[in-house]
């Protein structure tokens, strides 16, 4: 299908060859629930993890329209590879919001840092000496094994007092529990992690207040300068995007044999029905990739992206997960039962398109809510 968006050429090309190689490690990766080691290098090669780095910090400080155009295409070979890839940028994005004496400590050996982690407030921190000490335990942690750095959530403090905060941890200071075990997304291995008492300097931690609010500081890229709500979804949505569109080239394969051999005298769906599939589902995710392209465009525009447009992207994340679901879900059902073997890459990429979908992130009344108080002018 064509591609709308037109990413850096760097980027895309290393895109395609790690499509296909995480593509032909697909099925061991499921097996082993987590990415082939050799996935996560090619990753790492091709600047995800430095695409949303400051460029002072040796960072491509990149733009999301050319981050996303590449999750997409990683994507169609494998969900779960572009869900990591997807995660490591933004991430790394959010580390961006450490004070500068941290982000020189996280990035002091280059860019190439894997960090993975969440912002759920589920830890706990009181202050100790010149910084805290961290306790809790992270689930749904994708990339765990490979990781560098993590860079969790916990609330400091107690009572009305308490501040959710984010911590940066190196790896030697959290473990890990092999816990995952989703039907769908397997190889994302998106295991537990688990600090206790931890010391995290001063320097190695930021107000989730800044983060959602896009807050950066003044010689902060724009990358940086837009609000998470405003690019989460994004983040999410991509590796659906490219799932939905490497189903509707495995289909489209079987289709065309079909239809060339299709004669009225034989059972089974008629011609039509083959065609109908094809021009719906590829219409609905052509209107989910126009929906997410639009989405990157206005996360580009950082600090001057209205609270409208930041809310809008918000719903239309969240409303491209649904349409590609759908549309994964009707190319599923018109595969045959062929295409429902265990053995068929088909199934993997439904699976994971509806797991990814369950994502918080994603869900339609959150979205549904914020875009409301914009368009609506409500209080909020």
């Amino acid at each position: 299908m064509p591609e709308l968006i037109s990413p850096e050429a760097g980027m895309e090309r290393a895109a395609h060859d790690i499509a296909a190689l995480a593509a032909r490690h697909a099925g061991r990766a499921e097996e082993e629930w987590q990415l082939s080691p050799d996935v996560v290098r090619a990753v790492t090669a091709a600047g995800f993890a430095r695409h949303f780095v400051a460029a002072e910090h040796g960072g491509t400080a990149g733009t999301f329209a050319e981050f996303a155009a590449a999750v997409a295409v990683i994507g169609a070979g494998c969900p779960a590879t572009a869900w990591c890839a997807s995660l490591a940028a933004s991430m790394a994005r959010m580390a961006g919001y450490l004070p500068e004496e941290g982000r020189k400590r996280v990035w002091q050996d280059g860019p190439d840092v894997l960090i993975v982690g969440g912002v759920s407030p589920v830890g706990r921190a009181h202050a100790h000496q010149d910084g805290w000490l961290l306790t809790g335990t992270w689930q749904y942690i994708s990339a765990a094994a490979h990781s560098d750095w993590a860079l969790v959530c916990g609330v400091a403090g107690s009572g009305a007092q308490g501040e959710p905060r984010l911590f940066a941890l190196p790896r030697a200071d959290y473990r890990l529990e092999r816990t995952w075990s989703d039907v769908g997304m397997r190889a994302t291995g998106s295991d537990t992690l688990i600090a206790e008492d931890v010391f995290v300097p001063a320097a190695l931690s930021f107000p989730l207040s800044s983060l959602l609010e896009g807050a950066a500081g003044p010689s902060a890229p724009g990358c940086h300068h837009v609000p998470l709500t405003a690019v989460n979804g994004l983040f999410f949505a991509l590796p659906i995007l490219g799932a939905a569109e490497g189903a509707l080239g495995l289909w489209s394969s079987y289709a065309a044999q079909k239809i060339r051999s299709w004669s009225p005298r034989q059972p089974g769906p008629s011609r039509g029905f083959y065609e109908e599939t094809l021009a719906r589902t590829s219409g609905t995710i052509d209107a989910a990739r126009s929906l997410l392209e639009r989405a990157a465009r206005v996360a580009d525009l950082g600090a001057r992206a209205t609270p409208l447009e930041r809310a809008r992207n918000q719903r239309d994340s969240a409303l491209a997960a649904d349409l590609l679901v759908s549309a994964v879900n009707q190319l599923f059902r018109a595969s045959g039962t062929a295409g429902h073997s265990v053995h068929h890459p088909l199934q993997r990429l439904w699976r994971d398109a509806n797991s990814a979908a369950g994502h918080v992130v994603l869900q339609p009344g959150p979205a549904a809510a914020s875009y409301a108080v914009s368009a609506l002018g409500l209080d909020g």
